[in-house]
């Protein structure tokens, strides 16, 4: 295709969905990606089988220096638009909890309904492309590929972030808004594991595999008004070789920044101060590790009473010792030394500042006909689903300003 209407770099979730919906109104596509195998995003995500949205989805769910930027693209396109085109492909799914749907067979289902509908919409999709030079003539985008220079009214920038490098995720999106006076807003691991250093990583190795039910926050900085505080997220909570990890950690990675502790409520359903006070009276010859263990995992309990120095009975505990105690359960604060990075971050916060985009269109405000969707821009999901229906959001808010019959 030597005269398309819109060139499109980048062939993942929010690139072929845009190209399917815009080709769809007649409008000659072209997809251009690096990667020979496509997808291999998606094809990896949710075990396997694709968390591909989430029913509960709102714009409250995502992290952007500007909150309200994501809420006219969110709004536009929901999570029953998205799963109705799952519905009316065949594609049997199924909803774990939290309005988390999945695929039931595998995530290959996601990537064909992707593949298909470009197929029909008569999108040429090119993979293994490199790709050199982007650039604007005055009149229009050019972008060389395969040593070709290619030429169109309208590009599209949908490569994602830098997370998962293995499957060839890169930051050239960044780079070419930077090239053309977007700024940037500083990218950095998302969803991704924080790692630990001295006596934490210790007890960490030592608890290796161990999981329970935690409340997990990245913790606010002094003075933080209470509004403006990073949620809290209660979720499995896992202990690995290397730190903490587990949804309730991961999602409280996407608001924490180096230099900040978490605060960890390590028993989220119980006030520990009224039962090690109720179990005091009922019998307290008992050790505290004995008592915590009582409703904590035994060698969580061990390894908290000997990294607190919590040791002797029970009853030899005055009452204030015992809340200072609880406090130190409910809200433990260990300061990572960071993190998995992109390794195995599942996404990529920050990214091209919305401050330079239409919220309704995903149009570049100083640049006519230059569009920026999905992970590229700075509006980062929660686990869940979220990022997949901001993929499918902004692809489609995006393909309604350049074919307006989407």
């Amino acid at each position: 295709m030597h005269n398309p209407d819109i060139i499109v770099i980048g062939a993942g979730a929010a690139g072929l969905f845009f190209a399917a919906k815009a080709g769809e109104q007649g409008k000659r596509v072209l997809v251009l990606d690096h990667a020979k195998r496509l997808c291999e995003k998606i094809r990896i995500s949710g075990g396997g089988r694709c968390n591909f949205t989430n029913l509960g989805c709102e714009p409250k769910h995502f992290l952007s220096e500007n909150p309200k930027f994501a809420i006219s693209a969110l709004r536009g396109y929901r999570a029953h638009d998205f799963l109705a085109e799952v519905e009316a492909a065949g594609i049997p799914w199924e909803e774990k909890k939290l309005g988390q749907l999945f695929c039931q067979r595998s995530a290959q289902d996601i990537i064909d309904l992707l593949l298909d509908g470009c197929c029909r919409a008569g999108v040429i999709v090119k993979s293994g492309a490199t790709i050199g030079e982007v650039g604007h003539d005055g009149g229009a985008f050019t972008v060389t590929a395969e040593g070709q220079r290619l030429t169109a009214p309208a590009l599209v920038i949908a490569t994602g972030g830098k997370s998962i490098p293995k499957i060839g995720a890169t930051g050239f999106g960044y780079e070419v808004a930077r090239q053309f006076g977007l700024p940037v807003i500083e990218p950095r691991p998302a969803l991704v594991p924080l790692t630990f250093g001295g006596p934490i990583r210790e007890m960490a190795k030592e608890l290796a595999g161990l999981s329970i039910d935690a409340s997990v926050a990245a913790a606010a900085p002094p003075g933080t008004k209470k509004k403006a505080k990073p949620p809290a997220f209660e979720d499995g909570f896992l202990f690995t070789h290397r730190g903490l990890s587990g949804p309730s950690v991961l999602q409280a990675s996407s608001y924490w920044r180096e230099g900040q502790a978490l605060e960890i409520d390590l028993a989220p359903a119980r006030d520990m101060a009224a039962t090690l006070r109720e179990r005091k009276a009922r019998g307290g010859a008992v050790t505290m590790p004995v008592a915590l263990a009582e409703h904590l995992p035994k060698r969580l309990a061990q390894k908290l009473a000997e990294h607190h120095g919590w040791q002797g009975r029970l009853a030899d505990w005055p009452d204030r010792r015992i809340e200072e105690a609880a406090d130190k359960l409910h809200r433990w604060q260990p300061l990572p030394d960071g993190s998995e990075g992109y390794r195995t971050a599942e996404v990529t916060a920050g990214g091209v500042d919305t401050a330079a985009l239409h919220s309704k269109t995903m149009e570049a405000k100083s640049l006519p006909g230059l569009y920026f969707v999905g992970e590229v821009v700075d509006v980062t999901g929660w686990l869940g689903g979220y990022n997949f229906q901001w993929a499918w959001a902004s692809a489609v808010a995006a393909a309604k300003a350049l074919a307006p019959s989407v």
